[in-house]
């Protein structure tokens, strides 16, 4: 008998504390869209010398926003969003640099992506050969 009475009074305080603040939420303002409607986007870049982010400590690190508009401490954040959105958030599938001419020097250049985008959590880790190939196949999104 105990143990109904504290599931029907856990049950009760969770409802109150979920369905409380829902219930005294005031409606947007006519001609206000609330930020609900924006899917987060909130990224974090960093790029390292190394062949792994594992081996190597981050040297740069930039934020990169891009709902409900584009914004962070990356240099370009308005053409890394374009770009993204391009690409519908796919990093491998980001624009190359096809008219870019690099040498064959072997200096490892790791970068990583955490955050979110659009919703959805995205945690991406890529090594190029050296920084020209990273700023080249990477467009503007890793270009910092």
């Amino acid at each position: 008998m105990r143990t109904t009475a504290r599931w029907a009074a856990t049950i009760g305080l969770t409802a109150t504390a979920v369905c409380g603040p829902l219930a005294s939420a005031a409606p947007a303002a006519p001609g206000n869209a609330p930020a609900s409607l924006y899917a987060p986007s909130a990224l974090v870049l960093t790029v390292a010398h190394g062949e792994s982010s594992a081996l190597a400590a981050p040297e740069r690190a930039v934020t990169l926003s891009c709902a409900p508009t584009p914004s962070g401490t990356h240099p370009a954040p308005a053409e890394a969003c374009a770009e993204l959105r391009a690409a519908q958030g796919n990093f491998d599938a980001l624009a190359s640099g096809d008219n870019v001419l690099c040498t064959r020097e072997y200096n490892p250049v790791v970068v990583t992506v955490n955050g979110v985008w659009r919703g959805q959590r995205v945690s991406y880790e890529r090594t190029y050969s050296n920084e020209c190939i990273k700023n080249a196949l990477g467009a503007s999104v890793f270009a910092f």
